[in-house]
């Protein structure tokens, strides 16, 4: 299972494909490189998988899954429902 998680982009360095981002992920800053995103500026949020930032995505989308994973850690951290439901 892959899972990308959002954050918002607090600053960069670099230029070209070698731009990394400081991102803050709800309190966990990380550097992320910026190489599938050229386009991302300092404010924009963006989904990152594996180091990576894969796609910009806006604050509205961001939030709802800052809720989701709240309510994920709310239940233990556990997903609930068989394995067809969650289609693993």
């Amino acid at each position: 299972m892959c899972l990308a998680v959002p954050g918002k982009i607090e600053s960069i360095r670099g230029e070209d494909f070698a731009r990394v981002a400081r991102v803050d992920f709800s309190g966990i800053k990380k550097e992320i490189s910026l190489a599938y995103v050229p386009e991302a500026n300092i404010g924009d949020y963006v989904l990152v998988h594996v180091g990576f930032a894969i796609s910009k995505i806006d604050e509205g989308e961001a939030k709802q899954v800052f809720e989701y994973l709240a309510q994920m850690g709310q239940t233990g951290g556990t997903l609930v429902g068989s394995p067809e439901e969650l289609k693993l």
